[in-house]
């Protein structure tokens, strides 16, 4: 498209006066949004006037045609605003192949200064503040992301997650009253010294996890008496075996093999935890077990805070597979004579095996005849057994209620923590977080120190610990814009700096 300019004259770009002295002409090309999927160029004919004012120290300037050219632009308003909102959803590689199908084609490099230049909103008043942390490089760099709770929308990110940027941000904004964060300890510090005047809120959510957490490990220390009492009864046999033919060796459950012998992973765990206790005992610090037994820090840690042996043994020895609810026919079947895998793949695929015959032939390799014995029925495993502690008792199937109220019946600990677990969830869901300090109190006097350190970390964090049961205010914002976060990252591919990406959470919608 050819186009010129037709006014009389034009005002200075400087001082605004008006001049009519033409000093020359030159030829401007414009990009403007496709029609039809065809690339449109404008060509313009503007004028270089001279600036008639003595005053003022331009001597010339070109003429602009509102909502068509800007000083130095090589795209109109329209064209600007396409790319930078590809820009915004996309950025670059992915930007610059989406535009060039559309008809406006443009570089990454364009479209990343379009969105570097797009100017920000400003905070304005926050009252509720939501304060999250995300990776950028998980386990390496961390941002902190700001979310303003009643208008639903993010609006800052902060380099790292330590206290100090929070404060210095919360210092800027004093008219916050309410700050809803996770448990760390970095953020509470944070906003205790840039705004001591807010109350500050854990999130209900997180609480409940780290009381999943404190069950969890219960679980495990106790999951050796709840296997023992599961195995002593004997699992219904679809039929008996013939009384004049001899039963192989069952399979052995929990810490021994096929063989009778321990399990590797079992022995080896048992050997850890031993030098790692002992080495404790002796006054080593973590770092000098981690470099002399050379294991990484996380797994010395593990082994360090467990206080029994069952506590680590109890995912080790409960690896069941698809195979162990067919161990009872195969072993029948193969008294009765019957020493084919195939033929036994056949027969326990027909009653709902989904498992290959490799499998089938790797178990039935080790059967040997001996005397025989019922098959042990298998105990729950310890996060199932968690599930169900931690699920509101009237959405419990009838078969699941009563497994756990035999697990309650031969575990007192285990009886007391379901207990606890209901109590906190009526407290959370009626937010009647002023009967946290009895619930503390109730659960110091049984003899539960899972559950005694989480008591422990709460009184660290009560006032917040008692908002957060109280206040119908949460991080669940925060948590989805993280959500939201994370695609943008990963979109990126990792060549996004931070400063590109924290654009694209403030502005994409």
């Amino acid at each position: 498209m050819h186009a010129r300019v037709r006014a009389a004259d034009a005002p200075c770009s400087r001082c605004q006066s008006p001049s009519a002295r033409v000093h020359g002409r030159y030829l401007r090309r414009l990009s403007d949004a496709a029609v039809s999927g065809t690339r449109v160029v404008i060509e313009l004919l503007v004028r270089r006037f001279r600036c008639l004012n003595d005053l003022c120290p331009t001597v010339t300037f070109a003429e602009q045609v509102t909502g068509l050219t800007s000083p130095h632009a090589r795209y109109t308003p329209l064209m600007r605003g396409t790319l930078t909102s590809i820009a915004l959803a996309l950025a670059g590689r992915a930007g610059s192949r989406l535009a060039l199908a559309l008809g406006a084609p443009a570089a990454k490099d364009t479209l990343l200064r379009l969105l570097r230049a797009f100017p920000e909103e400003p905070v304005g008043q926050v009252r509720v503040l939501g304060v999250d942390d995300f990776a950028l490089r998980k386990g390496d760099s961390y941002a902190t992301i700001l979310v303003d709770l009643e208008r639903r929308r993010p609006i800052d990110v902060l380099p790292g997650r330590e206290a100090e940027p929070l404060a210095d941000w919360l210092v800027d904004h004093p008219e916050v009253e309410i700050i809803c964060r996770d448990r760390a300890g970095a953020y509470a510090d944070g906003a205790r010294t840039g705004a001591p005047q807010a109350v500050q809120v854990a999130d209900a959510w997180h609480l409940w996890k780290n009381l999943g957490e404190a069950v969890e490990k219960t679980v495990g220390t106790h999951y050796a008496r709840v296997r023992a009492a599961f195995e002593k009864q004997p699992a219904a046999e679809p039929s008996a075996p013939a009384a004049d033919v001899a039963a192989p060796v069952v399979a052995p459950i929990g810490t021994q093999d096929v063989h009778g012998r321990e399990r590797r992973l079992v022995v080896r765990t048992r050997e850890r935890f031993a030098l790692v206790q002992g080495l404790l005992s002796e006054g080593a610090s973590l770092e000098g077990i981690c470099r002399r037994l050379q294991l990484d820090r996380s797994t010395v840690r593990r082994f360090a805070r467990a206080t029994c042996i069952e506590e680590l043994l109890v995912k080790a020895v409960n690896r069941t597979t698809i195979l162990d609810a067919y161990r009872s026919h195969l072993h029948q079947r193969w008294n009765e004579g019957c020493h084919d895998t195939a033929v036994l793949h056949r027969e326990i695929t027909a009653l709902g095996f989904t498992g290959d015959i490799q499998s089938v032939r790797r178990y039935v390799r080790n059967l040997t005849p001996s005397a025989p014995a019922p098959a042990p029925r298998l105990a729950p495993r310890p996060r199932r057994i968690v599930r169900w502690i931690m699920t509101n008792p009237g959405n419990l199937t009838a078969e699941d209620a009563v497994a756990l109220k035999e697990i309650r019946a031969v575990c007192p600990e285990l009886d007391a923590v379901s207990d606890h677990v209901r109590d906190f969830a009526e407290m959370m869901r009626d937010l009647r977080g002023d009967q946290l300090p009895q619930w503390m109190e109730r659960v110091e006097k049984d003899p539960l120190p899972a559950l005694h350190s989480l008591v422990n970390g709460l009184r660290r964090d009560q006032d917040a610990v008692i908002a957060g049961l109280s206040s119908p205010w949460s991080s669940g914002q925060v948590e989805g814009q993280n959500t939201r976060v994370k695609f943008l990252k990963r979109a990126g591919y990792g060549r996004a700096n931070f400063d590109l990406l924290r654009l694209r959470i403030l502005h994409r919608t």
